[in-house]
């Protein structure tokens, strides 16, 4: 992850900026996926996509999750859990569940932290680093051990199946970015005759000594993974892509396991590090992912 300090440092000059309307339309404030947008600068509408979209809510065995989802408006598609980075749900994540959705997917973008707030926090990036949102966070974060992430990925799935958009003979996709990036493979775990298929994108705590360690626990998966790995933080872990690669070969896992030429957050359109170019690759990677095994 970038440096905390000169994210705050950048998020600070982002909301001066905004408020005398001097980014108002730029990529850096509009938070809308890559593709997702009008020849006019402009977010395309659900429903010009041809796409439903709604809040929902379902029992997880800690209480009531709140989650975002969307879908094609008619037919039955391959469903998605969609696990966001450290400033949760919000429009940026919005956008990129509606951009993933008009591929024919039917996308659940969780709140992991359910347990303790309900909905949006922040609305981007930029107001989460200005606002400290990382201490805000922090006791939220506290409570997402993997065990917590299981039960809430079992959940989702048992709710998503049952849903007329949903086609439950095929298998489930789940992707997610930073924190998110190990929930991923906890999915996969959690249900494994369900979730086929998992991308981390500059996922944190992928490998670690705990016996929970995603990179531990792939043997236990059926799912095929990308494991997109940002180019800084493999500078300062350079061993966990060898560390991945043979832990996907020792499960007899199909992966792609790839450092990618973006900083930390290159693929959220929202972030610091936003990278187009790389973040299209990484789309494009994910797109195949999903063809090959949902």
């Amino acid at each position: 992850m970038c440096d905390e300090a000169d994210i705050k440092q950048w998020a600070k000059q982002v909301i001066d900026r905004r408020r005398f309307g001097a980014l108002a339309g730029t990529a850096a404030i509009a938070a809308c996926a890559p593709g997702a947008m009008s020849a006019s600068g402009e977010a395309s509408g659900p429903a010009a996509m041809g796409l439903k979209e709604s809040t929902v809510t379902f029992a997880t065995d800690d209480g009531t999750m709140d989650a975002f989802w969307v879908h094609p408006s008619s037919g039955k598609h391959p469903a998605v859990i969609f696990w966001p980075d450290i400033a949760s749900i919000r429009e940026s994540k919005r956008n990129m569940a509606r951009r993933l959705a008009g591929e024919g997917y039917a996308v659940l973008v969780m709140n992991p932290y359910y347990r303790d707030v309900a909905g949006e926090q922040f609305a981007d990036f930029a107001e989460f680093a200005a606002e400290d949102g990382f201490q805000k966070v922090r006791p939220w974060r506290e409570k997402l051990s993997s065990f917590a992430v299981k039960r809430d990925a079992k959940a989702a799935v048992a709710w998503l199946d049952a849903q007329d958009a949903v086609d439950s003979a095929r298998g489930i996709g789940s992707q997610g970015y930073c924190m998110g990036g190990p929930f991923t493979v906890y999915s996969a775990h959690s249900v494994p005759g369900r979730v086929k298929a998992a991308a981390s994108f500059h996922g944190g705590g992928l490998v670690r000594e705990d016996d929970e360690s995603p990179h531990k626990l792939l043997a236990e998966t059926q799912a095929s993974y990308l494991f997109a790995i940002a180019k800084n933080d493999d500078a300062r872990s350079p061993e966990d892509k060898t560390a991945l690669a043979e832990a996907t070969t020792a499960a007899g896992r199909p992966a792609q396991v790839e450092v990618f030429a973006g900083d930390h957050g290159w693929c959220v359109p929202d972030s610091p590090a936003y990278a187009q170019a790389p973040a299209e690759k990484a789309w494009a990677d994910l797109l195949r992912l999903y063809a090959a095994n949902l």
